[in-house]
């Protein structure tokens, strides 16, 4: 039996990064894809989650198609991602706007 590696996903602001790891720890392959950060007026700091996720297919088929690891010895996944950050959905589970992410400080009158 293949020795089975672990993937980390990293939702960072700037990047989605994607590495994968052996059981002792060690590299094997990693993949990343930048993402956009909109500013669309003075403090405010939006992300497309639909950016998220073409940047994760997009890092995914670069691990496992040009990066030649099986996604089959995949054993684990780990992820972590940006501090907080208000996705807004409807009664189906869909995406009204972009992401207020943490950078966003157009509330900041209201937390005071």
């Amino acid at each position: 039996m293949s020795e089975q590696f672990f993937l980390g996903i990293d939702l960072g602001t700037s990047r989605l990064k994607l590495q994968v790891i052996d059981g002792a720890g060690g590299q094997v392959a990693e993949a990343s894809e930048p993402l956009r950060l909109s500013i669309p007026q003075p403090g405010w700091a939006e992300q497309d989650p639909a950016e998220w996720w073409a940047a994760l297919l997009s890092a995914c088929r670069t691990l496992f198609v040009e990066g030649n690891v099986d996604p089959s010895r995949i054993g684990a996944i780990g992820l972590s991602g940006q501090m907080h950050g208000a996705v807004f959905l409807d009664a189906g589970g869909r995406v009204l706007r972009p992401c207020l992410i943490w950078a966003d400080a157009r509330t900041v009158e209201q937390v005071a």
